[in-house]
């Protein structure tokens, strides 16, 4: 064979090779064998979604905007006064023939509000007190004060008196007789927690203060005015340890009584 049929027969084999490998898949639309490993990505086609996407790209939907509600429109008042009417009570169900049934009164036995001595204070000084414990959940404070002598001075009242004039003619004044000594009694007395020392629990004062030419003395002093004395303070707790810490200034005497309610007796 010849060098010229041997490049012939190498030529067909090319062209045969391009035919099968090239050509061939093209026409076929199948991928170029090279030999080589090529991904190969499957889809998968649902004939019903394409069918309704198709069906869904050929219709038009109308959409509808969202709207808000409308707001709520508050009842104004015209100030004036609503006048309420009776109505038959029957449009209830409410029938007012109804008797109430025979029962004991609940107030029928009288409560009892008097108050029991519980504890006892009297002295003349500034001074405190021991601890005291409180059982009841109430309690009161009776206090008295004495004070040493009236506000404006010391025993003070008035007098008529003569007086001889240079002519000798009697002459008759008023003055004033007793000490111009100024007094100011004052009484503080200090509620404290035992179990809390930085705790006031009441500052307790005489209401009005200490002046006795206030207070009716039955000596014709026109002012129409009783004794305030005792004084009395609520305490609306207890359960607690408690002291006291008393200030007096110019007082003869003070009495303190510590009182419970008498119902509180046995109960506790």
């Amino acid at each position: 064979m010849d060098k010229k049929a041997v490049m012939y027969a190498v030529g067909a084999m090319a062209i045969i090779l391009i035919v099968a490998l090239v050509i061939k898949p093209i026409a076929t639309g199948q991928p170029l064998n090279t030999g080589l490993s090529i991904p190969t990505t499957i889809e998968t086609i649902n004939p019903v979604e394409t069918a309704t996407s198709s069906a869904r790209d050929h219709l038009s939907v109308p959409v509808t905007a969202a709207t808000s509600p409308a707001p709520t429109t508050i009842p104004t008042w015209d100030a004036n006064v609503k006048k309420v009417e009776f109505v038959d009570p029957s449009s209830y169900g409410i029938s007012m023939n109804l008797s109430l049934p025979n029962g004991t009164r609940i107030d029928s036995v009288p409560r009892n509000t008097s108050r029991v001595l519980f504890a006892k204070i009297t002295g003349q000084y500034s001074a405190t007190t021991q601890v005291m414990h409180m059982p009841f959940p109430y309690w009161e404070i009776w206090y008295s004060v004495e004070p040493a002598g009236k506000m404006g001075g010391k025993d003070q009242k008035l007098s008529s008196s003569t007086v001889t004039g240079p002519e000798g003619s009697g002459i008759s004044k008023t003055v004033i007789q007793g000490s111009f000594s100024v007094i100011t009694p004052t009484f503080t007395l200090q509620v404290m927690d035992a179990d809390d020392p930085n705790r006031f629990v009441r500052t307790i004062t005489p209401p009005g203060g200490l002046d006795s030419t206030l207070w009716k003395s039955g000596t014709g002093s026109g002012i129409d005015a009783s004794d305030p004395r005792p004084w009395k303070e609520k305490i609306f707790e207890g359960r607690k340890n408690y002291y006291f810490v008393i200030y007096a200034q110019s007082v003869d005497s003070y009495t303190i009584e510590i009182r419970v309610p008498a119902e509180y007796i046995g109960k506790y």
